[in-house]
């Protein structure tokens, strides 16, 4: 069975972790689209305040089957 698969860019943030991070943007996009199969991070930045990290934002790649396969 081969599967043709869709690929769009999110960008998810915490100010807990960048896996936190990652988690909110597959969270957010599986609201509206379905059959998320699978990402890759394609960056990691933070915000840094009083010389802590105070945010990360996390940028992925997210590739998902369309409707009409299985």
């Amino acid at each position: 069975m081969s599967h043709v698969y869709k690929i769009i860019e999110l960008t998810g943030s915490s100010p807990i972790s960048s896996d936190d991070a990652i988690r909110n943007a597959i969270a957010a996009a599986s609201q509206s689209l379905h059959h998320l199969r699978w990402f890759e991070v394609v960056e990691n930045r933070g915000h840094i305040e009083a010389g802590v990290v105070a945010h990360w934002q996390v940028t992925i790649k997210v590739g998902f089957t369309l409707d009409n396969e299985s």
